[in-house]
């Protein structure tokens, strides 16, 4: 079955951005010129995606406005000649069929995908985090897709992380000599991390995975995760392929220091002002 909807977790608080995120959504603070939400969802449309679900909360709305039509700006741009501007506003709105579902249930990061489960239905779906970005060639989730289409499994996208911050994410372990995953374990020690192999908010997941879900109990921190409901799906003999970032790198934006590597890499990479910011930064360095 072809793959056409993405739901991406946009209920987060963002209170380590805090006072940015007092009126706005840790989603919509800019990378450069363009709020981190956007990225996401230009990944997944790049992708093949066709229907975005944005699972929110109620102080959500300036992120919903940004994907709706803007009638008064797109006139104002009209009537001053800047049609590059105006084409790339009312592209905004048109890239996807954009659904709006209100987070219900306990904190973690499995709740999401419950919220959004009567939209899914029967379909297997990529489900992303609204925070996380991957800086690539090639839009990682086009990769995570073609890995699913081959294997006809779920996949969990991955990246090498230091040994000392294993403690931060879940940790995959992978079956011998295979991209099949054996087991996930949610946030361990350095000394019980089976690898280094983070995995991050991008995965293809099937309609099985939901219903395991849905009688998954609270695990770590007294939240529901995704990962849990993931490690049961393997042990009852589910296959759950690895995708690893291979054209890119992952880039999460969760808290200040990380959101500045982001706006600093993407900023190098842009045609405009790429070089001038490089020959900024090597004259810092002296």
């Amino acid at each position: 079955m072809k793959i056409r909807k993405a739901v991406i977790a946009v209920a987060g608080s963002g209170t380590r951005f805090l006072p940015a995120t007092k009126s706005q959504p840790k989603e919509m603070l800019p990378i450069v010129d363009k709020p981190i939400i956007q990225y996401v969802v230009e990944e997944m449309v790049a992708s093949g995606i066709e229907d975005i679900i944005l699972v929110t909360k109620w102080d959500k709305k300036t992120l919903e406005d940004h994907f709706d039509r803007s009638f008064e700006l797109e006139h104002s741009l009209e009537n001053a000649g800047k049609k590059k501007l105006l084409e790339d506003i009312r592209r905004i709105s048109s890239m996807a069929n954009f659904i709006y579902v209100r987070q219900k249930g306990p904190y973690g990061n499995g709740t999401p995908i419950l919220s959004a489960a009567s939209i899914i239905k029967d379909e297997p779906f990529v489900f992303a985090w609204g925070d996380d970005l991957v800086l690539s060639k090639t839009p990682f989730t086009k990769h995570l897709i073609k890995n699913y289409e081959e294997h006809g499994a779920p996949v969990i996208g991955v990246q090498k992380v230091s040994k000392h911050l294993v403690s931060r994410y879940g940790i995959v372990k992978l079956k011998p000599r295979t991209r099949e995953m054996e087991f996930v374990i949610e946030k361990p020690s350095p000394e019980k991390a089976p690898s280094q192999l983070a995995q991050f908010g991008r995965m293809v997941l099937t309609p099985e995975i939901v219903k395991i879900l849905q009688k998954t109990k609270l695990g770590k921190g007294n939240e529901l995760w995704v990962t849990d409901a993931i490690s049961e799906y393997v042990k009852e003999g589910g296959r759950f392929m690895v995708e690893e970032v291979s054209d890119g790198k992952w880039l999460t934006t969760g808290d200040p220091l990380n959101y500045l590597i982001a706006t600093v890499d993407y900023a190098l990479e842009r045609d405009d002002i790429g070089e001038d910011f490089r020959a900024y930064l090597k004259g810092l360095a002296l």
